[in-house]
């Protein structure tokens, strides 16, 4: 799919008009919009106070500037950021924290020779999974030296806008400045024409009987952000035309869910001669893509003063020839009032889209034409999944030249993400990683746990890297059937959820720092016809081929008796000194005295005592003995 017509009739008017921006408070009643200066340093302010924020969000690439700035009017026409091959194919603008809403998007690309090739780049833009614009060289000159802008609505559910640029061949893709409006989710018949996915890619907004207006081209405002192109030069047919105009307020002009300016309806075009005098046909041509539905909007308001009742002006609406609906402006909504038709074209197949405008009574009489493509959203990858490879993609480290930004899968006419192959879900909702071959790409980091939510991950090769750290515990799918892991610094034990695995049918682990014993479901794989390399890992133990493991030593580390055994030697250590510290305690409450009571002490004093009274008396009689028995006679 391609704006580049489109793109180029822009251009030739940005060639004589310089564009402006729409302020912040021109956003109601949404409030939200970006702004953002492509290759600028430094915040700037437009004429219109519209803050243009310093380049941001963007995941590679350098800096230029435009070759002639003085034929640019304003800061975000002249700095440009490029996306060189080294910073990948694929390279992205992810503007954060978005509530869920419809936007409309707004880009500048200019190439004006910054880098003095003079080569224009080939590349494609790309909204989150769709793809939305594509360039291709050779530019117009005009074109190339001008620049253009092109914007489109899309609905985002997520909470980043995502805006991918993607390299054709060797060409590095160019943008200039990124306009975010938030809009109505409801607008443009949004319920009716197509599901949310549907991006609405603008191809013509025409302004009737006005020069170009709108946010980017004058001062006038549009809360949508829109811009509106004069009519002028898409006009085809032999009938003169008449502009008309009013300053009369316009009922039913800015007003939910679309809030189309009232400014749109107080211009309008119309024949100079009637139906009733063989005239009366508008005629206009819109380039477009073969192969593609479009929703044309037509605006009509009966501002000239002469048409005051109904039947004063009918008219036929013809688009592609086909005669679809007669408009009566004021039987439909009476006179100064807002009045919109849509139509949905189906399946085009030529490159022109015609409106035809033919008079049955009057002259036939219209506003304002829009014309979009619309463009069915690519599938994106599954949610979990994205946050599965932007953890692998950090905790990886993977370098800047493999592109490893926006959605890993979509969208699906652009390659992958290098080393990435996707498929489609099983229900065809959505895109899921099969594979990931990143071997010998010097990957310096770690797996992340976060590959657990790779569910349908079939085949994975790191190997011959220089990772680190455990093997995640997750890892070990049920449809993972391949697991090369070898050459490099894996430590730790290989988790049991690999040998759950019944998919496994080749594992290689060789070359690392593992230990511990081996899973004996995983050693079964090499015994029942699948291939296992375990070799060069001294740690490992516990298979046949294997030393034994240690009693108390199970998978580097402890197992589950010696942990029982350390648990119950700690107990009784525990106990012992619990024990200890109580007696100490009660000591030093109670005073205890461990001497004899004091009843003992008395009677072995009194025992005492009776001895010494004994072996005195002994001694004594002792004494008498000797010296005989006593005399009754006395001599004379």
């Amino acid at each position: 799919m391609s704006l580049f017509l489109t793109l180029a009739l822009l251009s030739t008017i940005l060639g004589t008009t310089t564009s402006t921006n729409l302020p912040r408070s021109f956003s109601f009643p949404y409030g939200l919009s970006y702004h953002i200066n492509c290759g600028s340093p430094t915040n700037t302010t437009d004429p219109f106070n519209t803050t243009w924020l310093s380049d941001r969000y963007f995941s590679g690439g350098a800096t230029g500037i435009v070759s002639e700035p003085l034929n640019f009017h304003h800061a975000h026409e002249k700095t440009l950021r490029f996306f060189p091959i080294s910073s990948g194919k694929k390279n992205c603008y992810a503007i954060p924290s978005l509530p869920p809403s419809r936007y409309l998007l707004r880009t500048f690309v200019v190439y004006d020779n910054y880098d003095g090739r003079s080569h224009p780049p080939s590349f494609d833009v790309a909204v989150a999974s769709t793809v939305v614009f594509s360039w291709r060289s050779p530019w117009p000159p005009s074109l190339a030296r001008d620049g253009a802008y092109a914007d489109l609505f899309a609905t985002i559910l997520s909470s980043e806008a995502l805006i991918c640029f993607y390299s054709l061949a060797t060409d590095p893709p160019v943008i200039s400045s990124i306009e975010l409006f938030a809009a109505d989710l409801a607008s443009y018949d949004a319920a009716a024409i197509a599901d949310n996915g549907t991006v609405l890619v603008n191809y013509g907004r025409l302004s009737c009987g006005s020069d170009q207006w709108g946010p980017g081209f004058s001062n006038d405002s549009d809360l949508f952000g829109r811009s509106w192109q004069s009519d002028s030069v898409f006009r085809t047919g032999q009938s003169k035309i008449v502009a008309v105009s009013t300053r009369n307020s316009i009922s039913g002009a800015e007003e939910k869910p679309n809030y189309f300016p009232e400014k749109l309806y107080q211009t309008a075009v119309m024949t100079a001669t009637t139906a009733e005098e063989r005239g009366g046909v508008l005629e206009y041509e819109l380039r477009v893509d073969a192969k593609l539905d479009y929703l044309v909007w037509l605006h009509f308001a009966e501002i000239e003063g002469r048409v005051r009742r109904v039947g004063g002006r009918v008219f036929d609406v013809y688009i592609n020839g086909d005669n679809l609906t007669r408009v009566d402006i004021y039987k439909q909504v009476g006179g100064f009032a807002a009045f919109t038709w849509h139509h949905t074209v189906k399946n085009l197949s030529s490159s022109v889209l015609s409106v035809k405008l033919v008079g049955v009574v009057g002259a036939p009489l219209i506003c304002g034409i829009e014309n979009y493509a619309l463009v069915p959203s690519d599938p994106s990858t599954v949610p979990q999944q994205v946050v599965a490879m932007k953890a692998l993609k950090d905790s990886l480290r993977v370098p800047e030249r493999m592109g490893w930004n926006g959605d890993p899968c979509a969208p699906t006419n652009w390659d992958a993400w290098e080393g990435v192959t996707c498929r489609m879900s099983k229900d065809n909702t959505a895109l899921v990683i099969s594979q990931i071959d990143l071997g010998s790409q010097g990957l310096k980091g770690f797996i992340s746990g976060q590959i657990s939510l790779l569910t349908d991950l079939v085949s994975l090769n790191l190997s011959s890297n220089l990772l680190t750290g455990e093997i995640p515990s997750g890892l070990g799918q049920k449809s993972l059937i391949h697991l090369d892991l070898s050459n490099n610094q894996l430590t730790g034990s290989i988790p049991d959820s690999i040998g759950a695995s019944s998919s496994l049918q080749l594992v290689l682990l060789n070359g690392n720092l593992l230990e511990g014993q081996v899973p004996e479901q995983l050693y079964s794989i090499g015994v029942h016809g699948g291939a296992i390399d375990l070799s060069g890992n001294k740690g490992l133990c516990g298979v046949p081929s294997l030393p034994a493991c240690p009693m108390f030593w199970e998978n580097g580390k402890l197992s589950t008796p010696g942990k029982i055994a350390i648990g119950v030697s700690c107990s009784f250590v525990f106990c012992a000194i619990l024990l200890l510290a109580y007696i100490f305690i009660r000591r030093r409450r109670n005073d205890y005295d461990f001497a004899l009571p004091h009843e003992l002490t008395s009677l072995a004093a009194k025992r005492n005592r009776y001895q010494r009274q004994k072996s005195l008396m002994v001694l004594e009689m002792e004494s008498q003995h000797a010296k005989g028995p006593p005399s009754h006679f006395t001599t004379q």
